[in-house]
This record gives structure tokens, C-alpha cells and sequence, in this order.
């Protein structure tokens, strides 16, 4: 007599969901009925309301994607810094040194991420915008934190655009606060 092959239950289920799926989307698709050109240009039409949710997260996104460099800065940069970590000599300085140059460019990174989310309302934007050459000269910092090669006034750079940036969303009802990223996040 032949065995029938067993196959677990989770497997089988997401088969089943995703026939199911498929199912859906095609049957969706398939009673859409009416003219395609006009479906699909009032769907890109924003309306309004929109237009206010899109302004409403731009500052919940700036004040998570500054939060998070403002947690980086602080945790893996200003911290070790000040506790004589990145010194010559100094317990541990290799790997302080490179999660300090991971941090500077993930700072980097979200600093340029905020600016972008601040361009979706108007008060964020004008209070941001004058910050944009602080954060481009942020750059490389990252590379000089890693090689050990940054001193007080790089490391007091990323501290004064970090406190800039807090006080640029807080002047436009944006308050940003502390997030530290975890190692995972540093790097990838």
C-alpha cells in the first residue's frame, strides 16, 4: 500500500491562506468593472484629509527618525566619548571606536531621513531647513570616529546639530525625544 506524504500543518495553511489570496486579488481585479483611466486618476487624486495625515506623520516620522539619532549620538558617541573610551590605551577603544563610527553614520542617515519627513509640513519645514548644511557636514564623521581620529569639536558637532534639531521640532510642536537603536539597527 503507497504512504501518503505528510505535510505539517503550518505549511499547509499557508497554502491555504495564500490560495485564498490569490483568490481575492483576483476577483477584485477582475469586478473592477467601469473604465480603468478613470479608477486609477481619481485614486492618485489626494484629497484633503490627505493631505493632513500625510503632514500629521511627516512629524511623527521626523520625531522618530530624529529620536533614534538623537538615542545614537548620545549612547554611542557623546557617552563613550566623555567616559574616555575613544583615548589610546583605553579598555575596550577598538570596538567603542567602531559602534561610534556605525552610530555617526547612522545619525547621519536619520538626520537626512528627518529633514525629508519635515518637508511634509510647512511649520517643520522652515524650522529644519536652516539645519541642512549642519547635517551634510556630519558626513564623514562617521569614517574619522571609526579610524579614532575624532576629537572634542567632532564629537561636539554631532552633540550641537542633535540639540539643533531637537530645538528646530520642538519650535514647530515636534518635541523630540531620546530613542536608543539597538546594535542590529546601528548596522544594518
Amino acid at each position: 500500500m503507497p504512504t501518503v506524504p505528510v505535510v505539517p500543518r503550518s505549511v499547509s495553511r499557508g497554502v491555504v491562506a495564500l490560495l485564498l489570496s490569490c483568490a481575492l486579488l483576483l476577483t477584485t481585479a477582475a469586478c473592477g468593472g467601469g473604465d480603468d483611466a478613470q479608477s486609477v486618476s481619481g485614486a492618485a487624486t489626494p484629497s484633503s484629509t490627505s493631505t493632513f495625515e500625510q503632514q500629521k506623520l511627516a512629524k511623527t516620522r521626523f520625531v522618530a527618525n530624529a529620536g533614534l539619532a538623537a538615542g545614537a549620538t548620545y549612547q554611542w558617541i557623546v557617552k563613550p566619548y566623555r567616559a574616555g573610551k575613544f583615548k589610546k590605551g583605553a579598555d575596550g577603544r577598538t570596538f567603542a571606536l567602531v559602534k561610534a563610527g556605525l552610530a555617526g553614520a547612522f545619525t547621519y542617515n536619520r538626520l537626512k531621513a528627518a529633514v525629508n519627513n519635515a518637508k511634509g509640513d510647512p511649520l517643520l519645514s522652515k524650522a529644519v531647513a536652516p539645519l541642512s548644511a549642519g547635517i551634510d557636514s556630519l558626513k564623514d564623521l562617521g569614517t574619522k570616529l571609526r579610524k579614532g581620529e575624532a576629537g572634542d569639536a567632532d564629537v561636539g558637532a554631532f552633540e550641537n546639530i542633535i540639540n539643533s534639531v531637537k530645538d528646530a521640532g520642538k519650535s514647530a510642536g515636534a518635541e523630540v525625544v531620546d530613542k536608543v537603536p539597538s546594535t542590529s539597527q546601528l548596522g544594518g
